[in-house]
């Protein structure tokens, strides 16, 4: 459960730093945090699984899984606001 939290909450992390740094694929605070809240979600237990960002796949919480998982769900974050941001843009044209 702990784990879960923590994917969440660094996804929407990820999600508003993207937002913050590349203008044109925000979709304003709260969206940033909620698409980045599914993408942490989904980036935190797929690359958690892999073994990506030093997650072991376990479901203790020792440092180096924390870590893992605030950094795959940060990128899940980050990398899933950019795609609906791109086919949000696509869409509009």
């Amino acid at each position: 459960m702990g784990a879960l939290i923590i994917s969440l909450l660094s996804g929407a992390v990820g999600g508003n730093i993207v937002g913050g740094l590349f203008k044109n694929l925000s979709l304003g605070t709260l969206w940033n945090s909620i698409v980045g809240i599914l993408g942490g979600g989904i980036g935190g237990q797929l690359l958690g699984a892999l073994g990506v960002f030093g997650g072991d796949g376990s479901s203790a919480l020792n440092i180096g899984n924390i870590i893992g998982h605030i950094l795959s769900s940060g990128v899940g974050g980050g990398v899933l606001l950019a795609i609906v941001a791109f086919v949000k843009k696509l869409m509009a044209k």
